[in-house]
């Protein structure tokens, strides 16, 4: 299920990345929910929803990175 904005995303997401990294998240998310519709597409057993936020992450730590804290800082 595509989100229409951040406030729908999952709770992790929203407590853990600064608002830029949730729109990237988001954005990458729905794109992959469009392009990996077709289950030949996703790797062997491999929900729709799953792989969609496994590219989600990978989008967000091109341009994130976690600091010694534990927060979510811009590369």
């Amino acid at each position: 299920m595509p989100y229409r904005n951040t406030s729908e995303l999952p709770h992790t997401v929203r407590e853990h990345l600064p608002a830029h990294a949730q729109d990237i998240y988001m954005n990458a998310f729905n794109n992959a929910w469009t392009q990996y519709a077709e289950k030949r597409k996703r790797r062997e057993k491999v929900s729709r929803e799953a792989t969609a936020h496994k590219v989600a992450w990978a989008a967000v730590e091109r341009s994130y990175e976690k600091d010694a804290d534990g927060k979510w800082r811009r590369t």
